[in-house]
């Protein structure tokens, strides 16, 4: 995945924080906010209105969100394969982030946290044992079950092209719900949805912040 094994470097890169209200993230690897929910890791589902519509899928991995664009967005029908595209890790307070990034900023648009919770890997070892989901993705496949307000149940991240050790440039990786276990919402009008944390939609998101 792009960034993968440099942390928050790239995401850093990218970002002037005396103009974005993006979080900064902790100073140090390991300072970040830890999973709130007894140790569950945490996932988020933003709806970004930049210079294309799209979705960003995040997932905990230890101290940072592994972040996939997600065209059409996350889907509830076992039918549907998503292209999922991976772009730089992103820290964790991420997950609360909704706003406005100011124009000329990288990825310049609103942003709304459409979905978020926690998640559980699912993958096992022929001794029953979980396998480290850092491992999973390394290797390009890993399942999970899904526990958002309205994603939920079994989900599947598969690459199907560029490997782990790639710039992220042509990587790609397919996000599909698998046919076992719970329903969930199916994918939103993006500019209809309303965000999980204030019920904003895009629209009222960037009137009431975009001022300025």
């Amino acid at each position: 995945m792009d960034g993968e094994g440099d942390g928050l470097r790239d995401y850093h890169g990218k970002r002037d924080f005396g103009r974005t209200g993006e979080p900064a993230g902790p100073a140090a690897p390991g300072e970040g906010a830890g999973p709130a929910d007894g140790g569950a890791p945490r996932f988020v589902v933003q709806i970004h209105d930049a210079s294309t519509l799209h979705f960003d899928f995040r997932l905990q991995v230890a101290d940072v969100l592994k972040s996939w664009s997600v065209p059409k967005g996350p889907s509830a029908d076992p039918r549907d394969k998503r292209l999922a595209v991976p772009t730089e890790d992103h820290p964790l307070e991420y997950e609360e982030f909704e706003g406005v990034i100011p124009a000329g900023e990288y990825g310049g648009g609103t942003v709304i946290v459409w979905d978020h919770g926690t998640y559980e890997p699912l993958s096992h070892d022929r001794r029953g044992r979980p396998v480290d989901f850092a491992e999973l993705l390394a290797h390009g496949h890993a399942r999970f079950r899904l526990h958002g307000a309205k994603l939920r149940g079994e989900y599947a991240l598969t690459r199907f092209r560029g490997g782990p050790d790639g710039d992220g440039g042509d990587a790609a990786w397919l996000l599909v719900k698998t046919a076992g276990g719970g329903r969930g919402h199916g994918t939103p009008d993006p500019r209809r949805a309303r965000s999980a944390r204030t019920g904003r939609t895009l629209a009222r998101v960037t009137a009431e912040d975009g001022q300025g």
